[in-house]
């Protein structure tokens, strides 16, 4: 991959954390898009995971 996908992964990694701290933080958060949310950031986190390990 180059820097500049693994830039953007970082990015949107990032991004998906805030997000979830946002929606945990809720007086009601939405479980479902917690699950969602949480889904996407790991698949993210190992997508990331497996270009780190192929160089």
């Amino acid at each position: 991959m180059e820097k500049a996908v693994v830039e953007e992964l970082q990015s949107k990694h990032a991004a998906l954390h805030a997000l979830i701290e946002e929606e945990e933080h809720r007086t009601t958060p939405d479980e479902d898009l917690l699950h969602r949310l949480k889904k996407e950031k790991l698949r993210l986190k190992d997508e990331l995971s497996g270009h780190y390990t192929e160089h």
